[in-house]
């Protein structure tokens, strides 16, 4: 059997070792027999297993060769392993016209991107429970008016009810990060049909691309300012003031930049 090598930075790898945190994790993923459960960066088992004592199957996503290839000599019945890299994979394949569920530690150089790759799948997803940076997790649950409320709080929360459960010391890792983290579960809202998705997401963008610019400059390609005054809206507001309500009813109203 292939002998596990250390940690890769490449791939952003820290391993979690604490079991009072992976109980906790698995506790609150509260797994059932017959979940369709896929993990993302199993790494060297420490959810991996647990979850494998409590599911018929259990489908994993690495990227890593060598962790791949230790996982694949194990040849665990009720294991799936797919070799592939999450932010190209079409999550609704792995459960044809099944809802999943979805966790995984994931490293915190690809947090951001895999969550809106994972967006475009929400139709197939139950929920989600992921170990990331904390401060990645404040700013997905931040609310209008903090310092980190922003383009990654709007989109998430557009998309999916996102709670902060806990947070996790770097020392429950091996290595240890530099940083804290925290475990966030999120469940996908109904997909709004009034609310054009890609709109929403352009004008969100727009807006906090120069976040300390007024909405009156940052969304001058899209509204005027009377225009924003008619959707009860301060020109004079910055973005990061403006409820998720504010944008959807933004995106509602825009049609196409006044530059197109």
């Amino acid at each position: 059997m292939s002998e596990f090598k250390s940690p890769r930075k490449r791939f952003g790898q820290n391993f979690l070792q604490d079991q009072n945190i992976i109980n906790n994790i698995i506790a609150a993923i509260s797994p059932r027999t017959t979940d369709k459960i896929i993990e993302i960066g199993p790494g060297r088992g420490a959810l991996t297993y647990p979850l494998l004592n409590k599911l018929e199957q259990l489908h994993v996503i690495e990227i890593d060769r060598d962790l791949a290839n230790w996982w694949q000599e194990k040849r665990i019945n009720n294991l799936k392993l797919h070799e592939l890299d999450a932010l190209k994979v079409d999550i609704c394949s792995i459960y044809p016209e099944q809802s999943c569920r979805i966790v995984g530690n994931l490293p915190y150089n690809i947090s951001t991107p895999l969550l809106f790759h994972l967006f475009k799948f929400l139709p197939c997803i139950q929920d989600m429970y992921f170990m990331l940076q904390k401060e990645v997790v404040e700013r997905i649950t931040a609310v209008p008016g903090s310092k980190i409320y922003g383009r990654l709080s709007l989109m998430t929360q557009f998309y999916c009810q996102t709670q902060n459960l806990f947070q996790v010391s770097r020392h429950a890792f091996n290595p240890a990060p530099k940083v804290e983290s925290a475990i966030v579960q999120l469940i996908p809202h109904p997909i709004p049909t009034n609310t054009p998705a890609e709109i929403f997401a352009a004008i969100v963008k727009q807006a906090f691309s120069q976040r300390r610019k007024t909405i009156r400059n940052s969304l001058k390609d899209w509204f005027s300012p009377a225009q924003l005054e008619a959707l009860h809206l301060d020109p004079a507001a910055r973005p990061e003031t403006l409820s998720l309500a504010s944008f959807k009813a933004l995106a509602r109203a825009a049609k196409q930049p006044a530059n197109d």
